[in-house]
């Protein structure tokens, strides 16, 4: 069968129109997945757009807790709150209540992070992220981070943030995302303070209802999402878990990760805990 010129063009014609329908499919698509991923970035209205603004509208929040630093962070050392150790690495941790990575990076890591924080190997650089609440029905995120904020406010040993911190991510204690997440009250989220040791004053002002530092961690989100130096090799966000040693983003491997990260703070296993071994970094 012969086909003529006229017939030839034609088809070219269908061809680029159906080309040029998918790309404009796929940009549409690209538009709308974007928009989408932009609503849920934060809950702050009208967030801002550059790094620089966001630190700016974090540094002006009016209701921020005193204890942590101007980046968001709130340090931890053998000597308490807000006393860094010189001469040893610092740990920075950003996490997200409701993310599954962050617990399994709490499971496996925190048992030594402590050991080490008590013997004054590390310091620890603490950052609640609460970008995920629209995973919950009930700000779950919101909740449960404001309460840790205000555990650390309130009460001066460090051990009792970092025992909540540790009985929210247990396994048998964080609730799933999305379609699978599961109510979570108040009074269980305070059960867990209060296992952790947290007296019971600290932990009813944790959870009055009040959230005096919500807009304080939407703006902490804000700002924190857009860090590039956080950001994963390759990719273009900001995603939890993220840990970094020195303000150098840490490439976690998820085959070994308790062993990759002694490496990366340049201690051996048996050293874990022993006051007179320092960080080889």
């Amino acid at each position: 069968m012969t086909v003529s010129a006229a017939e030839r063009r034609q088809q070219t014609i269908i061809g680029m129109l159906t080309v040029a329908i998918i790309a404009v499919l796929l940009a549409v698509c690209s538009v709308a997945l974007y928009r989408s991923m932009s609503v849920n970035r934060s809950a702050t209205e009208d967030a801002p757009q550059s790094e620089q603004a966001a630190h700016d509208a974090l540094r002006k929040v009016k209701i921020k807790p005193p204890i942590a630093d101007d980046q968001g962070g709130i340090l931890i050392s053998k000597n308490g709150y807000g006393s860094k150790i010189d001469d040893v690495p610092t740990v920075g941790m950003y996490l997200e209540p409701l993310c599954p990575g962050c617990a399994l990076v709490s499971r496996t890591l925190d048992p030594t992070i402590k050991s080490m924080l008590d013997a004054g190997q590390i310091n620890l650089d603490l950052h609640f992220m609460t970008f995920q609440d629209y995973k919950s029905s009930d700000e779950y995120s919101t909740r449960a981070f404001n309460a840790a904020v205000t555990i650390a406010q309130q009460d001066p040993n460090p051990d009792h943030l970092l025992g909540y911190l540790m009985n929210i991510y247990a396994q048998d204690f964080q609730p799933g995302e999305l379609s699978e997440y599961r109510n979570v009250t108040d009074d269980q989220l305070k059960q867990q303070a209060l296992d952790a040791g947290a007296d019971k004053a600290t932990v009813d002002k944790a959870f009055d209802g009040r959230y005096r530092y919500r807009a304080w961690l939407k703006a902490a989100d804000d700002y924190t999402i857009l860090r590039p130096e956080l950001y994963a090799p390759g990719r273009n966000g900001f995603s939890t878990p993220t840990v970094t040693i020195n303000d150098r983003r840490w490439q976690m491997n998820g085959g070994d990760l308790k062993g990759s990260f002694l490496t990366a703070v340049g201690l051996d296993e048996n050293e874990v805990g022993d006051p007179t071994a320092k960080p080889k970094i």
